[in-house]
């Protein structure tokens, strides 16, 4: 993906490092690889900025897999004969920062994108070594992109959901391209002026700094005081006394 002459001009004169951060962005298109996906295109802008800063960059599509419904971390131990989830999970993981991205269906995010959403739950109550959940120190944004309404509603309900979960939402941490309303033209079609929609340029790129400076910030993770499952569980209330249950 070629940057614009501001987005290589902000690359080049950055003095932060980035090297040790990961990222993966989950494109929740409905279409299978390597059918184009017109979501696909931000995806790109997002990989050349963060390429040029040294962070490592994984993306995917669970489309392409075989992920079974359900709230628990591995469904073949529900029913399901086959789940690819957990491989996917191990780049969760990895990933200092997580991208979900979606297009707009009936004003919704995809199916697929539920779906990954639902088992990105099933793995919260892991904890990690300081005893908190195991999103915590990860920062989450999302990419919306179609041709009808409904890209900040779909922003809303997955930045709420990543929060939820445990990840640190930095602020302007969704950026999205409409088209013209109806059969229009979508983001990667001839003359959709998507490409060069400047508004849509400046969000995806402040979008993809901002993960980047705060996953910087909290690399080390979240101080573990008044949020460890662990301790909590073990009768701890941190700055409260702990009630008499006499």
């Amino acid at each position: 993906m070629e940057l614009n002459k501001k987005q290589i001009e902000l690359c080049e004169s950055s003095r932060w490092d980035f090297s040790d951060l990961r990222a993966l962005v989950l494109n929740c298109t409905l279409k299978k690889s390597p059918e184009m996906s017109h979501t696909e295109g931000l995806i790109r802008i997002v990989t050349a900025i963060m390429e040029k800063n040294n962070v490592t960059v994984d993306s995917l599509r669970p489309i392409d897999y075989d992920i079974a419904p359900g709230v628990y971390p591995n469904m073949t131990e529900h029913g399901f004969d086959k789940d690819d989830w957990p491989t996917i999970f191990e780049k969760v993981e990895a990933a200092n920062i997580l991208i979900l991205t979606s297009s707009i269906w009936l004003g919704e995010k995809t199916s697929i994108c539920t779906k990954v959403i639902e088992r990105l739950y099933a793995n919260s109550s892991i904890l990690n070594d300081k005893g908190q959940y195991a999103y915590y120190g990860k920062v989450g944004g999302c990419l919306i992109t179609g041709n009808e309404d409904g890209a900040k509603h779909c922003a809303m309900n997955i930045l709420y959901s990543l929060q939820h979960l445990g990840y640190v939402i930095p602020p302007q941490a969704d950026a999205g391209w409409l088209g013209t309303v109806g059969p229009g033209p979508s983001y990667l079609d001839p003359g959709s002026g998507g490409p060069e929609n400047d508004f849509t340029n400046r969000n995806t790129t402040f979008m993809t700094w901002n993960l980047m400076h705060l996953a910087r910030i909290i690399k080390d993770g979240i101080p573990a005081h008044g949020n460890q499952r662990s301790e909590w569980d073990a009768g701890c209330r941190f700055d409260y006394p702990n009630p008499d249950y006499r």
